[in-house]
């Protein structure tokens, strides 16, 4: 009775809410995922709308943003995806009237991986966007690794499930806070992973919101993130001498993004805002930038670059960039796909490797663990769940990189001639 009065005195949304106009919201789920949103609604980011969820009601009671939505009873998912899962299932004709309106064209998702909300209920209301055709980018981050290798297993777990739901999906790695900002103090250090976020999402908005001179719209961003897998977004400024390498390295050197290599990046975004004025860019500083994107970027299959001219008088020299790319392969994610020998990752592939449109399958609840450290219920194992295929045997040393080129079929062959057992009496 006690919890069920202290529950009752918490004001989860405001009393009269109306529809909101914006095409783009920004939801935060679980702790992590509040708090991003929390410092992107302190810095008065317009153009979107912003919502936080979550199953602490203590949590969403402290968050500066007034649009909340409680998951399950409010108290808290203990660290077990299922019950965040489960909590943000209960709460789904909630979260279709208050976030899934016909107004939103775009939803970010951002979420901290490892935990319980942030895990369990990210795909959820992911799966909920993406079936209504809103175009859906999850941004993520992975725990540290100190906080143990069961809190790393469950942010993989919660990935490859959150990937599965979108349209593109970024991870900031909080390990590297330890490498770039180390000299700096634990309460200067941790908002960086936060404001590297805002800084993606600000600049997703006003590519799409201000009108270039060579014009971006959101038609052109719907096309380089729809089901484009893993993305990079940045954004760098630059004023001085030196103000086009400043911007250009800033932009696509992101220090919490992952190590992807751009030139293998399907698409490619670029964004340039510079003044009108006598301070602007000439055409000879264009082509440098235009040169020195292509020494990262190489030859994308879909490349697209816009200007705007901002008429402040204040932007001086001042040159933003803006980049998107898309198309990335999580094979290249050596905090998601390196794993230990013995490791067994279930897939719905056909035999020698291909992935193929089979039917969809209905799974357990509690599936098995696809990544984890080897132990006694995982070690050299074939899970076959209802119809699929075989699964794929990971040799010691290996990570999914190396296996991109060689088929299951040719790699048993392999392995059979390798053994002296060509594998005919």
């Amino acid at each position: 009775m006690e919890n069920n009065d202290f529950l009752e005195n918490i004001s989860i949304t405001p009393k009269n809410w109306e529809e909101d106009k914006s095409i783009i919201k920004v939801i935060g789920v679980g702790g992590g995922g509040c708090n991003a949103v929390s410092y992107m609604y302190s810095q008065n980011i317009s153009g979107c709308s912003f919502i936080v969820c979550n199953t602490d009601a203590q949590a969403l009671k402290k968050s500066p943003v007034p649009f909340k939505i409680q998951l399950g009873a409010g108290l808290g998912a203990g660290c077990d995806p299922i019950k965040g899962r489960n909590a943000a299932i209960e709460a789904q004709d909630d979260i279709a009237k208050k976030v899934l309106d016909n107004n939103t064209q775009m939803l970010f998702i951002t979420a901290g991986m490892g935990g319980g909300t942030g895990t369990g209920a990210a795909p959820v209301i992911a799966d909920m966007a993406k079936k209504r055709n809103i175009l859906t980018v999850a941004i993520v981050t992975l725990p540290f690794k100190n906080e143990g290798n069961e809190s790393l297993s469950k942010a993989i777990d919660g990935i490859h499930e959150l990937e599965k739901c979108v349209d593109s999906l970024l991870i900031i790695n909080n390990e590297k806070l330890y490498e770039y900002y180390g000299d700096l103090l634990v309460h200067d250090a941790f908002p960086k992973a936060d404001e590297i976020l805002a800084t993606a999402v600000k600049g997703i908005i006003e590519i799409i919101q201000k009108p270039g001179y060579i014009n971006v719209d959101f038609a052109d961003v719907k096309t380089m993130m729809k089901d484009s897998g893993m993305a990079l977004m940045g954004c760098g400024t630059g004023t001085g001498e030196n103000r086009i390498d400043d911007a250009i390295r800033q932009a696509l050197e992101s220090p919490l993004l992952n190590d992807f290599d751009l030139k293998t990046a399907k698409n490619v975004l670029i964004n340039i805002t510079i003044g009108k004025n006598e301070q602007g860019l000439s055409m000879k500083g264009l082509d440098d930038i235009n040169n020195k994107i292509k020494e990262y970027t190489g030859n994308a299959n879909n490349f697209k670059r816009g200007i705007i001219f901002d008429e402040d008088p204040e932007i001086g020299d001042r040159i933003n960039i803006t980049a998107i790319a898309t198309g990335f392969k999580m094979s290249q994610l050596n905090d998601i796909t390196d794993v230990s020998q013995g490791n067994i990752i279930v897939i719905r592939n056909d035999y020698d490797g291909r992935r193929l449109p089979g039917e969809q399958i209905e799974l357990p609840e509690v599936a098995a663990r696809k990544i984890g450290p080897t132990n006694a219920t995982n070690v050299r194992r074939f899970n076959f769940i209802g119809k699929e295929k075989p699964v794929l045997i990971v040799e010691p040393g290996q990570n999914f990189s190396h296996l991109e080129g060689e088929s299951a079929r040719a790699r048993a062959i392999r392995r059979m001639s390798e053994s002296g057992d060509s594998g005919q009496d």
